[in-house]
């Protein structure tokens, strides 16, 4: 494992990370009275799948994937999702939703008894898939990302999305690092 510098991230009070690269989702909306930010939410995405570095996962946030561009994208191109961050192979920072909203990436969806996660959680997604390690630079900005938001935010806990849709999604999967992350932000709480 070699060591990768962090970025060096700030959260302004409208909740845009600088210096992520801002491209705007119309797939977000206000959190339920009350609500606030209490739950990390670990994702893995590719598109198409188990490919890297393409424009796919920005279009599908952004309402404007082309369904005959792959056979996958026509099952996919209806949906409207988004993340509030997503962290590419080389440790590139992408925010599409400001951390005061709810963004659309948890989808049906519990943890410790209560539904809805998108009402109190952010959403991360990881350039890559089920069947690989991530990258040395996306621990470096996953972990830098991390901590600023616990410091920041009222964030009581991380956890996968397999664990908050168990039998509908599996990711990040079995090769992403739980250890390194907890250990880089140092919280506690989450799975393994």
């Amino acid at each position: 494992m070699s060591e990768q510098c962090e970025p060096l991230l700030t959260l302004a009070s409208d909740g845009w990370v600088t210096p992520a690269r801002r491209v705007v989702s119309p797939n977000y909306n206000a959190r339920p009275d009350g609500a606030v930010p209490e739950l990390l939410v670990i994702h893995n995405i590719s598109l198409p799948p188990n490919q890297y570095g393409g424009p796919g996962v920005e279009q599908l946030f952004t309402n404007t994937l082309d369904a005959s561009e792959h056979p996958y994208y026509a099952e996919i191109a209806h949906l409207r999702v988004s993340s509030h961050f997503f962290i590419r192979r080389s440790g590139e920072l992408v925010q599409f939703v400001p951390t005061t909203e709810r963004a659309w990436h948890a989808g049906v969806s519990n943890w410790n008894g209560r539904a809805g996660c998108n009402d109190f959680s952010l959403g991360i997604e990881l350039e890559g898939c089920d069947v690989e390690p991530f990258t040395d630079a996306q621990y470096a900005t996953l972990i830098a990302l991390s901590r600023l938001l616990f410091q920041q935010l009222p964030l009581k806990a991380m956890t996968g999305h397999q664990d908050i849709a168990p039998g509908r999604k599996t990711d990040p999967g079995p090769y992403f690092d739980w250890p390194r992350l907890k250990q880089g932000v140092s919280v506690n709480g989450g799975s393994e």
